[in-house]
């Protein structure tokens, strides 16, 4: 009898499991390393188990993609909550949590968000995200100097993901004070 079959079976934990290591295959290997047998090999379960919870690499990814939205909502949501300052706390949470002045390159997840460019199921995803907090933060973050931020943001992001080896890092920390004080009222 193989320890598969002598394991508790514990579904959730299981697919948190399959997610966790598809997570480090992607920041240690790339998204094209990202394999359902590596997956598989990985968390320590069959390519079939694997199978049983996610029917391809894509639902895979889409999952993977969805966790990593409830992620950032999350720590965006934690981040406006301890802002005394209405005015610009999306866009000032959304800044700290995209351009993280803790790492050195890009979020752990990088490679996955860069796919939004060419799978039309993670970039609808991430739009329907993405256009659901501007409607909902509307009021506070509606101005136009606050969606510059927001795009300059992401190119900052975008700038993380296209870096050469040897290229000097930027200076996070003063990177983010500069575009924090541009979301405060004049």
């Amino acid at each position: 009898m193989s320890l598969a079959n002598q394991r508790k079976k514990e579904p959730d934990v299981v697919r948190q499991k399959l997610l966790e290591c598809a997570a480090q295959i992607l920041v240690d290997r790339g998204l094209a390393n990202l394999t359902v047998q590596a997956v598989a090999d990985a968390a320590g379960v069959t390519k079939g188990g694997l199978l049983h919870h996610f029917a391809s690499k894509q639902k895979l990814t889409a999952a993977l993609f969805a966790e990593q939205l409830r992620t950032l909502d999350a720590e965006i949501d934690e981040a406006m909550a301890k802002d005394p300052v209405a005015y610009g706390s999306f866009t000032r949470a959304y800044v700290r949590s995209t351009v993280r002045g803790d790492l050195n390159g890009p979020c752990p997840c990088a490679a996955l968000s860069m796919s939004t460019v060419t799978d039309p199921d993670l970039r609808r995803a991430w739009g329907q995200w993405y256009k659901a907090r501007l409607v909902r933060h509307h009021d506070t973050d509606g101005d136009p100097e606050l969606q510059l931020v927001r795009y300059a943001t992401d190119g900052v992001w975008l700038a993380d993901l296209l870096a050469q080896d040897g290229e000097p890092p930027i200076d996070r920390p003063a990177l983010i004070h500069q575009m924090i004080e541009l979301t405060r009222k004049r």
